[in-house]
Parts: C-alpha cells; structure tokens; sequence
C-alpha cells in the first residue's frame, strides 16, 4: 500500500477507506501494518487540519473543562486565583485574567496557554 500526502476530499475518502481495515483487525505493534496505520492517520490527521481547523475553547471554556475533568472546584480555582470572589467573576466573565493568573492556571492545572491567552466570548 502507498500512502502519500492527500490533496482532494477523493483522497480523503480513499485514506478513510484504507484505514477502516485497521479498526477491524487491529495490527500487531512494530509490524508493517502498524506503520501503514501509523502513517494513513497521520495524513488523515493533517488534512483534517488544515480543511476543518478547530479552534483551542476560550480561556473560561477551557477553565471549565479542566475543573470538570479533574474535579476541582471553584473553592480550588480561587486558592490558585487568590480568592472566592475573583474566582466567581473571573468564571462569570466579568473580570479578564491577568497575565499572572494565565501563568499559574497553565503552569498547576496545565490548562494551554493558547486558550488562556485567547480572547474570551461574552
């Protein structure tokens, strides 16, 4: 099989076609077949990107989905912001992070800083 870059939604299809095979009978790691399904998702993968880009949540989206995810709380959130009141306006939008505030959410929760940085939605 030849795997090369894909340059049309033909292509797209055909990559998906040829892939389908590899999630009905898994490959054995370290085989040819594991580096064919290495390689098809990559490409898969890259023109996924760049014809259907999905942009990083905002910074409170984002805030959010890591409290959920981690179960932390907003009791959490404002031992890491300094208190329970710019914690609940920063979750409410109505105060913007600060630049110390992105650092320490990205440096102890690693939550990306492109999302942090992000300019919020109203």
């Amino acid at each position: 099989m030849q795997i090369r870059p894909l340059h049309s939604e033909t292509d797209y299809d055909a990559a998906l076609k040829q892939i389908e095979q590899y999630f009905v009978t898994e490959p054995a790691p370290g085989t040819p077949e594991a580096d064919s399904f290495d390689l098809l998702a990559l490409v898969i993968a890259d023109y996924e990107a760049k014809h259907w880009p999905i942009d990083p949540p905002d910074a409170i989206e984002a805030i959010k989905f890591r409290m959920e995810q981690k179960g932390y709380s907003q009791k959490d959130l404002a031992a890491l912001l300094g208190s329970r009141s710019r914690a609940s306006e920063i979750l409410s939008r109505k105060r913007p992070l600060t630049m110390e505030m992105a650092w320490r959410l990205n440096r102890e929760w690693g939550i990306p800083a492109e999302s942090l940085i992000r300019p919020t939605t109203a």
